[in-house]
């Protein structure tokens, strides 16, 4: 009899980040992946954004674990926001782990340390259903795996993030031989990364990548500002590396450099010479020619970090004359008009800008001949692209036909979507929960598409505030109307436009005076409609108007309710009295 297998798209399809991915197989799910993504401009003060977690609601009982190819927060950034209300074992490697404790530590006080397991390449983890094993893979941080689920079907596969570098150093290569051995057990369905898909030209290798920096390291007489994010670990080495062989020290700075560098340090992933590293009591000590700043930013995203470096707003480091800014990361398209910003800023403030991405081609992603190399290798039944937005899934849907799959065995998902096994083909069946889940500060979907919508009518027009005081009883306004704004008109230049809002409110109030029955919400109503469509017809702008409706004698009003209904009990009791009186007088009468 043939198993029942689901696989379902939680987040990461048609997106940047977010990735999470589940199977299901009977009566078992595994959780590959749990991240986050970084808001874009549209989505204002939100910090981070996370997959759906009703998805943890509905099927809590039957997920058996978490399992985790690597140590980004696009993989790991979901943790804390999960752990909080569900006790889920979670698997990684020894980095991914300390990694996942670090990001669980900073949003959830509440870690529980014996959730989460170690496991190596060599790791597999018998269920009641299916099996869980790993397989090394190359990435910009040590010990990613990639993760096979072994089910009586076949062998269903998730790559995480991941390339082909021949060159890698070991630790970092890819386990080829172990993709044989999967191979040779029939691939199911492949859920593979497309996230640097439309690459028409390889990686350059390693090695290329680590005689260049040295290059630019030895060559610069001054000081030097790397800006690399703290979890590409590779990176990080390289930079290590070019300054101990140029005898320069390193200053880290960005809040999450010095745990994620300590935590690779500490556990060997990291090689860093004696002395390299100094504090910031030591910066003024040490000439500009002999020092490296390395700056990894809030969340591991240096460009804003740079920024207030060059308009003198970080609170440590200015940019001054002299620098050199290399940028050591690839930045994604979506980020591209900001490092131009960033670096329009570094120039003004006397610096110079040295990226990576321009000289050479770096990314930790497969390019498009690494995913048909992949496939040609795994030939796998169905091809699920995921990891990326949607013109990379659709160039990895081709890349695949070119390769030899048909078009029919290739799905191109929606987070939420999800895909049943029936008679050996999979189907699209019903939605799983694949909802964006928004954080802002502490709280975790409490922001909706309503507040959005609110913020984003506040940055654009900004904010109306119609305040009035009434007398209820006598139906009158008792002071004149005051109007604020922030955002919206310069007041001291606008007296007139003020002045009208003012007689517009003192309208509004004494029609709702005198052709309704007083209610307070039909009164704000009728104030915030008739000043939107008068600052509308006079600016042809629409800001958030609040109206602020104070009544000078509700407390006398309580008061004499109050009264009257004590004068009104005390005259029902004295009825009664008086009735049982006369009722008692008239027996006595017939007695």
């Amino acid at each position: 009899m043939s198993q029942k297998i689901k696989i379902m798209i939680l987040g990461g399809a048609r997106e940047n980040g977010k990735n999470m991915y589940a199977v299901q197989v009977e009566d078992e799910i595994f959780i590959m992946d749990a991240g986050l993504k970084y808001p874009d401009s549209s989505l204002l003060g939100i910090d981070v954004v996370i997959p759906d977690l009703d998805f943890f609601r509905d099927y809590g009982d039957k997920i058996a674990g978490i399992f985790l190819t690597h140590g980004h927060a696009d993989s790991i950034g979901a943790l804390p926001y999960i752990l909080r209300d569900y006790d889920i074992p979670v698997f990684g490697s020894k980095l991914t782990i300390e990694l996942a404790k670090i990001a669980v530590q900073r949003e959830n006080r509440r870690r529980k340390n014996d959730l989460f397991h170690v496991i190596d390449a060599d790791t597999e983890i018998e269920f009641k259903n299916a099996n869980v094993s790993f397989f090394k893979t190359t990435h910009s941080i040590p010990d990613s795996l990639g993760i096979d689920i072994s089910t009586k079907e076949g062998e269903i596969v998730y790559t995480g993030d991941f390339k082909f570098d021949p060159s890698a150093k070991e630790g970092f290569r890819t386990d080829f031989v172990r993709l044989s051995e999967i191979a040779q057990k029939g691939v199911l369905a492949l859920l593979s990364d497309s996230t640097n898909a439309e690459a028409n030209f390889p990686n350059d290798r390693q090695t290329s990548i680590e005689k260049y920096i040295f290059n630019i390291f030895e060559n610069y007489e001054g000081r030097i500002i790397a800006a690399a994010k703290a979890s590409n670990i590779v990176r990080v080495q390289e930079i290590f590396q070019a300054a101990a062989a140029t005898g320069r020290h390193v200053f880290l700075t960005g809040r999450d450099a010095g745990k994620i560098v300590y935590t690779a340090m500490k556990l060997g992933y990291l090689n860093v010479p004696k002395g390299l590293l100094v504090h910031s009591k030591d910066l003024k000590k040490i000439p500009d020619k002999e020092l490296v700043i390395l700056e990894t930013g809030r969340m591991g995203e240096p460009l804003k970090s740079l920024q207030k470096m060059a308009t003198n707003r970080h609170r440590m480091i200015k940019i001054k004359k002299g620098d050199l800014v290399f940028i050591a990361t690839t930045p994604s398209h979506s980020v591209e008009t900001m490092v131009a910003q960033t670096s329009d800023m570094i120039y003004r403030a006397g610096g110079t800008v040295k990226e990576l991405g321009r000289d050479k081609h770096t990314s930790g992603h497969a390019t498009g001949r690494d995913l048909q190399l992949l496939i040609d290798t795994l030939k796998p039944k169905f091809l699920i692209p995921v990891i990326g937005e949607y013109r990379l899934l659709e160039i990895h849907k081709d890349l695949a036909i070119e390769a030899g799959m048909n078009k029919k065995d290739i799905f191109l998902p929606h987070n939420g979507d999800a895909y049943a096994l029936e008679k050996g083909r999979f189907y699209r069946t019903d939605a799983v929960p694949g909802e964006d889940i928004m954080i802002d500060g502490s709280g975790v979907g409490d922001v909706g598409n309503i507040v959005l919508r609110d913020r984003e009518v506040l940055s654009d027009d900004g904010v109306f505030i119609a305040a009035v005081t009434i007398d209820r009883k006598k139906k009158k306004i008792i002071s004149e109307p005051r109007v604020s704004t922030r955002g919206f008109v310069y007041i001291k230049a606008n007296h007139a436009l003020m002045n009208g809002a003012s007689d517009v409110i003192k309208e509004a109030v004494n029609n709702n005076f005198e052709h309704k029955k007083f209610d307070w919400t039909e009164l704000k109503q009728d104030v915030r409609n008739d000043v939107e469509k008068y600052l509308y017809k006079q600016t042809g702008r629409r800001p958030v108007v609040l109206p602020v409706v104070m009544e000078v004698n509700q407390n006398r009003h309580r008061a004499m309710a109050r009264r009257n209904n004590q004068e009104n009990n005390s005259e029902k009791r004295q009825n009664r009295r008086n009735y049982h009186k006369k009722d008692s007088e008239q027996k006595k009468a017939k007695a």
